[in-house]
C-alpha cells in the first residue's frame, strides 16, 4: 500500500522547535521530489520546502528560510522537517507530498497532515 504518514506535530511556544517526520511505504522516497506544505485556517496553502529526490538538494519558502531544514534518511525511507525559532504564524496543518518539479503541483502521493500550533 502506497502512503505517506506525517508525525511530530504538536503545541510549542514561540521560539521553540519541532521535528516533523514523513514516512513513506509502498514506494521509495529517494525516487521522488518531496515537498512540505502547510494550510492554516482561512489562508491559502503555502509551500514550505522541497527536497529533490535525485540529489537531496533543498529549497525553502522565504518565510521559513534560515529557520526550517528539510532532510532525508534513505535507510528509513523518511523525510524530516526541522523547524526552529517557531512563530505563531507558523501555526498550520503541515503535509508532505510528492511534487514532480518542486513547483507546488502536489501528488500523486499525500500524507494526512500533522497539526503544528505555536502559542504561548
Amino acid at each position: 500500500q502506497v502512503q505517506l504518514v506525517e508525525s511530530g506535530g504538536g503545541l510549542v511556544q514561540p521560539g521553540g522547535s519541532l521535528i516533523l517526520s514523513c514516512a513513506a511505504s509502498g514506494f521509495t522516497l529517494e525516487d521522488y521530489n518531496i515537498a512540505w506544505f502547510r494550510q492554516a485556517p482561512g489562508k491559502e496553502r503555502e509551500g514550505v520546502s522541497c527536497i529533490v529526490g535525485r540529489d537531496g538538494s533543498t529549497a525553502y519558502a522565504e518565510s521559513v528560510k534560515g529557520r526550517f531544514t528539510a532532510s532525508r534518511d534513505n535507510a528509513k525511507n523518511t523525510v524530516y522537517l526541522q523547524m526552529n525559532s517557531l512563530k505563531p504564524e507558523d501555526t498550520a496543518v503541515y503535509y508532505c507530498a510528492t511534487d514532480p518539479y518542486c513547483l507546488g503541483d502536489y501528488g500523486p502521493y499525500w500524507g494526512q497532515g500533522t497539526q503544528v500550533t505555536v502559542s504561548a
